[in-house]
């Protein structure tokens, strides 16, 4: 238990950095797909985001998923505090379920093959936002809570609604 806490402030910081990828990437994606015209800026973007995703993002995720792993291993208690924990784990799972399919993208980006608009990652866009808020909220209160679950992703359903009911982004 005396390196928990500072096992703990590492996988604080990982999930910071891995969160800025996930937060960052998609509105690259965003750039590219709605400047793909522009030649010499989508190869930059390229790089970009080829940068964002190898060097800070993939290692940030590993650091994060085996400090968050170590943290059990160190503290098994945890297992038995309550549902909390299980719901962050489910949550954890769907996201790094969309961080893979940020490099899926990337990948077909780089190719000139993504047929995806710009719309699409705008909307993209707010699947982090929404995990991170469900993961921060199981870990600070303790508890699971069904109906703050239903609110806040009914709030999300919302505004990715509205991001597709805006009008394409014309240059």
């Amino acid at each position: 238990m005396a390196y928990y806490s500072w096992i703990l402030t590492f996988h604080v910081m990982a999930f910071m950095s891995w969160m800025a990828m996930l937060f960052y990437l998609p509105r690259l994606f965003v750039y590219h797909v709605e400047h793909s015209h522009k030649s010499e800026f989508v190869e930059v973007v390229k790089i970009q985001e080829y940068k964002v995703y190898k060097y800070i993002g993939l290692p940030a995720f590993w650091a994060t998923l085996l400090s968050g792993a170590a943290m059990l291993i160190v503290n098994p208690i945890l297992f038995e505090t309550g549902e909390w924990l299980y719901a962050k784990l489910v949550v954890v799972a769907i996201m790094t379920a969309y961080s893979f399919s940020l490099e899926y993208f990337r990948v077909q980006l780089e190719n000139d093959e993504c047929k995806r608009s710009g719309k699409f990652f705008r909307a993209y866009n707010e699947v982090p936002t929404l995990l991170s808020i469900l993961i921060v909220a199981y870990v600070v209160v303790k508890t699971f809570s069904l109906l703050f679950t239903a609110i806040i992703i009914g709030f999300f359903a919302f505004v990715i609604y509205m991001i597709f009911q805006q009008p394409e982004h014309k240059e």
